[in-house]
């Protein structure tokens, strides 16, 4: 079972997403847990205080260390008492870039995953230097709270987890799943507006379908994603592929990469 420990200011904010589609059958099945905690509850003075000013001056509040160590305390109590550890996330601008491979690593993670999401003008830095955490980011902009990246880690890395899809095949065929981009898909009808479905996928030609996904596939990385390609191991057949690209014009030039064998 893969396991989440939420740490937030915000609990109403995963309710909505959690009870539907993928992720609550995930949890349904006993694939997935999510468990919620709220910062506040870790609070001990009377106001239930999470945040102050900044020490220096500057604009915004601070979210305070004491109560963030105290729930990850109580999380680790919690997991050591089962016998288990953990392991502590933190989403932040300054944070490594999201990947599929770090997603595919948290899927197959045996300790429970702990995530704080921070807020406001940020967290006391002695977070960090007391727990030492992943620190991940989505990409290069900033948002209100980590809430959001959170949900977007436990679906990325729920959706890998055998038996939370309906078919396993989604998983190996979507886009990343080996640094490319997934094919065009179409379904009914064959033709809207002037615009009809490629022969080839009606042919009920397996190999042909195969091989035209392949090369889809290939040419949207070349033309959106080419820093994905870059150094890549190709297989011969994907070399003939991108060969037929380029005398076909659909993409311009040959790109760095390394054959295999």
């Amino acid at each position: 079972m893969l396991r989440f420990e939420i740490l937030t200011l915000f609990p109403g904010m995963f309710e909505p997403v959690l009870a539907h589609s993928m992720l609550k059958r995930g949890q349904e099945k006993g694939l997935l847990h999510v468990h919620i905690r709220n910062l506040r509850d870790f609070a001990t003075d009377r106001h239930k205080m999470v945040d102050d000013t900044p020490y220096g001056g500057g604009a915004g509040m601070v979210m305070k260390a004491e109560p963030i160590l105290r729930a990850v305390a109580s999380v680790r109590a919690d997991a050591q008492s089962n016998g288990e550890d953990i392991r502590v996330i933190f989403p932040t601008p300054q944070g490594r870039r999201l990947t599929q491979s770090y997603v595919q690593e948290l899927a197959g993670e045996p300790r429970r995953i702990v995530i704080l999401c921070g807020h406001y003008e940020g967290v006391d830095e002695r977070v960090r230097l007391a727990l030492n955490p992943d620190e991940v980011s989505l990409g290069d902009y900033v948002l209100t709270g980590g809430e959001l990246p959170a949900l977007v880690l436990i679906d990325a890395a729920a959706r890998l987890v055998p038996g939370v899809l309906g078919d396993p095949q989604s998983v190996v065929e979507e886009s990343f799943s080996e640094s490319l981009l997934e094919y065009p898909q179409y379904t009914k009808p064959a033709e809207i507006e002037g615009i009809g479905v490629p022969d080839v996928l009606l042919s009920g030609h397996h190999e042909a379908i195969r091989l035209w996904r392949r090369k889809q596939a290939l040419r949207s990385t070349y033309l959106r994603r080419p820093d994905l390609l870059r150094d890549r191991l190709f297989t011969e057949e994907d070399r003939r592929l991108l060969d037929e690209l380029m005398n076909e014009g659909l993409v311009a030039a040959p790109i760095s990469c390394r054959e295999e064998g």
